[in-house]
């Protein structure tokens, strides 16, 4: 990595360090099982706007700078653009050639040895219990094509400081974020087929599974039998789907509109 990119992430974590560690406490748990001299790809579960600063603290502070599959709009805003392409940050068009091209970058960051993050739901949960929702492939398609390994991870409580799509920070009392890493998905038994649609969506749910599996002991109960598909319920798959600060129906409290930051190129 150059000392140009080390230096966009060290004005990053210097902003967002000190307000995470004002904002929240924090438990980290499973830190040994991150792959270390090598790429791998980070699929956490993804409930706030926040998340990928929990995501990325965790990882910067393990020495590990976190490349974002990060919406393309982003990148044309004058001061955050600049930063995310200062940072190597990875642009991700919702439709067309686009999509393809950003599982390209990706695939430089891990030759490299970086560490990727995708939100393989693509977007915010739209289940009403923040559960991990059905999944979108571009992850197990960067694994199939990579051999990457595939690093789960699961967190819980920032939803608490910004509840999701919030209009604001719920800074008292002071809150606890959860993060634990799990094992590597194991997805040997996909190793070497064609990346066919079947394939892949085999491969995302098996990923779903890891990241569900982890989360249910930090929030201390089980997720719903059947995860939620947003395609089912008549939801768009990304942006909004109620306004800002509208509870949405069937989760009372919550806040459930705006544009996510994050995703999933496919």
């Amino acid at each position: 990595m150059s000392l140009r990119t080390r230096v966009f992430f060290a004005i990053l974590a210097g902003v967002a360090r000190p307000a995470m560690n004002l904002l929240t406490g924090k438990e980290w748990h499973g830190l040994e099982k991150l792959p270390v001299g090598e790429g791998f790809i980070v699929v956490p579960n993804h409930c706030t706007e926040i998340d990928p600063i929990v995501v990325g603290h965790m990882l910067y502070n393990q020495n590990l700078m976190p490349h974002f599959l990060a919406k393309d709009g982003l990148f044309r805003t004058p001061v955050l653009g600049a930063v995310l392409r200062g940072a190597h940050q990875i642009p991700v068009e919702r439709s067309g050639v686009g999509a393809g091209k950003s599982l390209e970058g990706a695939e430089r960051v891990l030759g490299e040895g970086g560490a990727v993050v995708i939100y393989p739901e693509g977007t915010l949960t739209r289940d009403p219990g923040l559960w991990p929702m059905k999944g979108r492939t571009g992850a197990a398609r960067l694994a199939l094509s990579t051999g990457a390994k595939v690093v789960p991870v699961a967190h819980w409580g920032a939803q608490e400081v910004f509840p999701r799509y919030a209009k604001g920070f719920k800074i008292f009392p002071r809150k606890k974020t959860h993060v634990v890493v799990g094992d590597p998905v194991n997805l040997d038994e996909f190793m070497g087929r064609t990346g066919d649609k079947a394939t892949l969506e085999a491969m995302t749910e098996v990923i779903m599974a890891d990241i569900t599996a982890l989360l249910e002991p930090l929030r201390g109960e089980s997720a719903p039998a059947q995860r939620w598909d947003p395609t089912a319920h008549h939801q768009s798959t990304h942006g909004r789907f109620v306004e800002r600060g509208a509870k949405a129906h069937g989760t009372p409290g919550k806040d459930d509109a705006g544009t996510p930051e994050t995703g999933d190129p496919k």
